[in-house]
């Protein structure tokens, strides 16, 4: 008996040893910085002032460790009796609205197979409870009033050989009770026959800390009481900072921070900086919530004090309202450099350079103000309402303006001012430049008015004053005249005289008149209309008395359709015939701008008028330059800038159009060369024909104004959108422009420069043939080629007999459309791609014709192949080659069936014997001399590294190869079939 009490003393030492060993490892806890403490028994210096129940069970033991830190256990081990019941009750513990915490305990317990036996029954467990309470006065309560939490065991049990050898068993155990709904509770551990020492008890709850998060302070936020709930939680902005949105942060179950939601900004006028919002210093501003952050100071501005949202500027710079406050303070510009002026008859082109200091800005604009000076005195007036300025003379953005309808021989003063954003705001005087010129001749005025004098069934006599400015010596006087609501068809008369008889009119009918003078200036503009009425008919009593009538007409017709074959036999193609009544009079007769031949309407080479400036205004409609807005510049011509704008004419809706300007400082050579273009598209009316809207010769810049394309020019559309198109999509823009080079035809028109960069796109893919400028062509196009004959004619489009007779018909265009359709189908390949224009020539004479594009339907290739016959006469017509478009458009599944891209290579096109072949010393050589250099180490990898290999790739090889884009697939096929035809004529090495 009493060896038993002795072993169990023994133990119950022991566990105060242990103790002491585990001192120091209790001390190095720390405790996370998301856990508050409710109890920790570690910390309690006196007593804990537990209650054991039984007072004989659980036995406090308080002792010091080394640095006399206190250390607190309770010890039960009653293993030698039957049925423990031990219990232990904490104090109450508030729990500081914690709706969940947890427990961490510490303790050490001893193997049951290590004690001996006949101790009783041994247990290596024990329970632990809790009881909710708002007080202390909860604490006297029964067992079965606890709820129990959970039966606690060991991981780590230790042994009587464990004492000896020191070896510290220490367990540690966390629990979790919750939702609680009272201000605090008791924990009861109980014993039921163990040998157990608590440690260490410590009571927590979780919390989310605090923390400063997008610039918003989230304060300590106690977990929830699901272990899955997130509260959201509202931040609160720092310091000089406002919320763009309400910042939001969610705070989880193990104390974390999770999903921010919104945050806060800095005011103008504060940063951030390492999570706060921090003054800007003075000579920094920042002007919004949406700035960056602090900015120095722009140039020219200047700040003091801290905090500020804008900078002051300097004397003499300002800043306007709209000005970004992070610009630039500016100040006026200088005036403008070196204006000149040229002055042709009464208008005035001014020129001028942009200012040498344009004040820091970019909106420089130009002021023309515009004053007419007396010759005898330095009086000067504004210049009237009636002066016109081209484009306009306020806001100028360009450094150049035409001042026109200015009076004959007179002084006038321009000022050109130079004016920029903050000019207004400064008290500076105006700053401008001055140019003094004197206008020459004029054109005359209007004739103001026409009078009727002796009238016939079939003439009229009509006569006029002088204008009221003739500005000079009248040449002579244009009459024009029609029938009424018949004005497409008209007769003109030149007189010298300030009258004319007009004869050969319609009985009882109504005609109108209008008559302009012509000076060495020019001509004026035409007298309003003036309507006359000739003398009614006279019938005969009978049928015999008409006899004579009609036989005289016929004569009078036979003689008539005599005269005008005779006149055009004759060569004068413009129309001109002598009228019988006066010498000094000149008659042309007119219907819809073409000498009148029934039925018939054809091509009028405006070269064969004898006066070319007519020709333009017979052929194209004046515009007024007010009607007309320049937007941008899209391009360059030989003869000026080229530009995008919109024509609003009276009674009309506004459209967009192109504009070719003529470039000032001309010639007149240059200028009628400019119109001729004019004059030749304003003979055509045909939807895939470029619509020409009217010119503008009346004013500077003079301009050619046509309909606007959107998609430009058909060969740069085409490589802009590779392989984005369906076959037929292709082949209705094919047939657009077959049909225009049948109506062209049709009116025996040759175009002789027919090719894709003449073509022009509008939004809808419509095609429409254009560049009509011929001796533009023929002279300075960069893809012509000298020929034996001086001429420069483009050579890869052209015809074999064009190139060498210059021999150019409707046929020769049927060639050149071949070489269009190639181009569409291969999407804007270059045809005969770096061949030079003698090979091309020697390879197109001796037979050879351009390979079918890539995935190119058999028929359209055959077509191709049509179109370039070596015999003009056996190519196909512009209204066959429509009909077949038409067929393959209402069939599509004739498009289906493709040329074979391995075989008929026979017409490909590459030099036999004669053109020098290029010898490639690697695949790797070869693909760099076709700029596929990036395809290499595909080719490498694949197992294609010689020629012959190359040499027997298809399409597909080349797709598996990873050459995905339609344009590559298309030049290395391309190149493939031309290695493929010289390794047959031997001239590349396998």
């Amino acid at each position: 008996m009493f060896s038993q009490w002795s072993y169990i003393r023994r133990c119950t030492l022991c566990t105060l040893v242990w103790t002491s060993f585990i001192s120091a490892a209790l001390r190095t806890l720390a405790i996370p910085s998301n856990e508050v403490n409710l109890l920790d028994s570690r910390t309690v210096m006196g007593d804990l002032g537990w209650i054991a129940y039984p007072k004989n069970g659980w036995e406090e033991i308080g002792e010091v460790d080394e640095n006399y830190a206190p250390i607190h256990t309770y010890q039960v081990c009653k293993v030698m009796e039957h049925n423990q019941n031990n219990w232990l009750q904490t104090n109450w513990i508030f729990n500081e609205g914690a709706q969940r915490v947890f427990i961490e305990l510490k303790f050490t317990l001893r193997d049951c197979n290590s004690l001996p036996g006949g101790l009783g029954t041994c247990k290596e467990t024990f329970n632990m409870y809790y009881f909710e309470s708002d007080d202390e006065e909860g604490r006297n309560v029964r067992e079965s009033q606890y709820n129990k939490i959970d039966t606690i065991a060991a991981d780590e049990s230790f042994t009587e050989l464990d004492l000896g050898d020191r070896v510290m068993k220490l367990n540690t155990e966390v629990r979790d009770v919750g939702p609680l709904s009272k201000k605090g509770f008791f924990l009861a551990f109980q014993d039921v026959g163990a040998c157990i020492a608590l440690v260490s008890v410590r009571v927590y709850y979780k919390k989310c800390p605090t923390v400063i998060k997008n610039l918003a302070v989230f304060p300590d936020t106690i977990t929830g009481a699901d272990s899955s709930q997130l509260l959201e939680v509202a931040g609160t902005c720092v310091n000089n900072s406002v919320a763009e949105e309400l910042p939001r942060m969610h705070c989880s179950a193990e104390g974390e921070w999770l999903v921010p939601i919104g945050k806060c900004i800095c005011q103008a006028g504060y940063e951030e900086l390492n999570g706060t919002c921090q003054v800007c210093i003075a000579g920094f501003f920042r002007p919004s919530t949406q700035s960056p952050g602090c900015s120095k100071c722009p140039l020219h501005s200047h700040t003091y004090v801290e905090a500020s949202t804008t900078c002051q500027c300097e004397d003499g710079y300002f800043r306007r309202d709209n000005d970004p406050p992070n610009m630039d303070c500016t100040k006026p510009p200088s005036a403008p450099r070196n204006a000149i002026s040229n002055v042709n008859e009464t208008s005035v082109f001014l020129e001028w350079m942009a200012p040498a200091v344009t004040g820091g800005r970019k909106d420089v604009t130009y002021n023309i103000i515009c004053k007419k000076c007396s010759s005898d005195s330095n009086q000067c007036e504004e210049c009237g309402s009636h002066v016109r300025y081209l484009p306009h003379h306020r806001n100028l953005r360009n450094t150049s303006v035409m001042v026109a309808d200015l009076l004959a021989h007179t002084n006038y003063t321009f000022e050109v001012e130079a004016v920029n954003g903050v000019s207004a705001l400064s008290a500076r005087p105006r700053q401008f430049v001055t140019l003094n010129v004197t206008t020459n001749q004029a054109a005359p005025s209007p004739v103001s008015f026409v009078k009727k004098g002796k009238t016939a069934k079939n003439s009229i006599f009509v006569s006029w004053q002088e204008p009221d400015r003739p500005n000079g010596i009248i040449l002579e006087y244009e009459i024009k005249y029609f029938e009424k609501d018949q004005e497409t068809s008209y007769t003109i008369i030149k007189s010298k005289d300030t009258e004319i008889t007009a004869d050969g009119l319609k009985p009882a009918s109504v005609y109108v008149f209008l008559v302009r003078a012509r000076t060495a200036a020019g001509y004026g503009e035409f007298s309003r209309r003036f309507e006359f009425e000739t003398s009614p008919f006279l019938a005969a009593s009978s049928d015999q008395s008409q006899t004579p009538i009609i036989a005289v007409s016929v004569t009078v017709g036979v003689i008539l359709l005599a005269v005008v074959t005779g006149f055009l036999l004759s060569g004068r193609r413009c129309g001109y015939s002598k009228a019988k009544q006066d010498p000094e009079e000149e008659k042309m007769h007119f219907h819809n701008g073409h000498i009148k031949l029934p039925g018939v309407r054809t091509y009028i080479d405006p070269h064969t008028y004898e006066d070319p400036n007519q020709a333009v205004h017979e052929f194209a409609k004046e515009i007024d330059a007010s009607c007309i807005t320049i937007e941008r510049v899209i391009g360059a011509g030989e003869f000026g800038e080229v530009c995008s704008g919109r024509l609003k004419l009276p009674g009309k809706r506004e459209i967009p159009v192109a504009i070719k300007t003529l470039k000032a400082g001309y010639t007149e050579k240059q200028r009628r060369e400019f119109l001729g273009e004019a004059s030749i598209m304003g003979q055509f009316d045909h939807p895939n024909i470029i619509h020409l809207e009217g010119v503008v010769t009346k004013s500077k810049p003079v301009m050619i104004v046509t309909e606007y394309m959107e998609n430009g020019s058909l060969d740069t559309f085409l490589k802009k959108n590779d392989g984005q198109f369906t076959v037929i999509q292709l082949v209705g823009m094919l047939r657009g422009i077959a049909s225009g080079m049948r109506y062209l035809s049709d009116m025996g028109y040759v175009h002789r420069d027919l090719a894709a960069r003449n073509i022009l796109v509008n939004s809808n893919l419509v095609c429409k043939v254009s560049d009509f400028g011929l001796s533009r062509v023929l002279e300075d196009d960069p893809e012509a080629a000298y020929t034996t004959r001086g001429g420069k004619i483009p050579i890869r489009w052209t015809a074999p007999e064009a190139i060498a007779f210059r021999k150019f018909t409707s046929a020769s265009d049927v060639w050149s459309y071949g070489i269009v359709m190639w181009e569409v189908m291969s999407y804007g390949e270059r045809p005969y791609w770096e061949m030079s224009n003698q090979d091309v020539i020697k390879a197109v004479e001796e037979g050879y014709r351009l390979p079918g594009p890539m995935d190119c339907s058999a028929a359209l290739y055959q077509l191709m192949m049509d179109c370039w016959q070596k015999d003009r006469n056996s190519r196909p017509k512009f209204e066959e080659i429509v009909s077949l478009l038409d067929k393959l458009i209402r069939n599509p599944s004739s498009l289906k069936t493709l040329i074979n891209a391995s075989n008929g290579v026979s017409n490909l096109l590459v030099e036999h014997g004669t053109v020098e072949s290029t010898v490639y010393q690697s695949v790797g050589d070869w693909l760099e001399a076709i700029k596929m250099g990036r395809y290499t180490e595909h080719f490498m990898e694949s197992g294609y590294s010689s020629v012959d290999a190359v040499a027997q790739m298809t399409l597909e090889d080349l797709r598996r190869l990873g050459v995905n884009l339609a344009g590559h697939q298309k030049k290395i096929i391309s190149s493939i079939q031309e290695m493929r035809v010289q390794m047959m004529n031997g001239t590349v090495p396998v």
